[in-house]
């Protein structure tokens, strides 16, 4: 099976080795992203449910140039917090954005994440 790999400007880039997504047939596999503003390349300002709802917003835009429908093609989440006490308001700001029939999901505490942000989420997407 071939893969491709999907860039997008509508998602954060930078100069680590690793794609913003994969495509593997029907699967899309989303890189980790923290809450960075694509145009500014810079964190957002606010608090943890500001910052999840940028990283939802990365996700779905790699997901769309993928060719899906942003967030209605997520089938799978791993969500890391800097701290559990954040969870429940991930949790306001998530489930507005999958409203409906959430995808599966981990959430597990980390010790740090990059630039020192308070959440960071992977993804992968059902293309089919």
């Amino acid at each position: 099976m071939s893969t491709q790999r999907i860039t997008t400007d509508e998602a954060p880039r930078n100069d680590n080795p690793y794609s913003q997504g994969v495509r593997a047939g029907d699967a899309l596999y989303v890189s980790g992203f923290g809450p960075v503003d694509p145009e500014t390349g810079t964190d957002v300002e606010g608090d943890v449910r500001a910052q999840t709802e940028r990283v939802l917003d990365n996700v779905a835009a790699v997901v769309s140039e993928a060719g899906g429908d942003g967030l209605d093609d997520v089938v799978k989440v791993t969500v890391y917090l800097a701290d559990l006490d954040d969870y429940d308001r991930v949790n306001e700001a998530y489930g507005a954005a999958f409203a409906g029939d959430p995808p599966a999901r981990a959430c597990v505490e980390v010790s740090r994440l990059p630039d020192d942000v308070r959440v960071e989420m992977d993804a992968v997407a059902y293309l089919g």
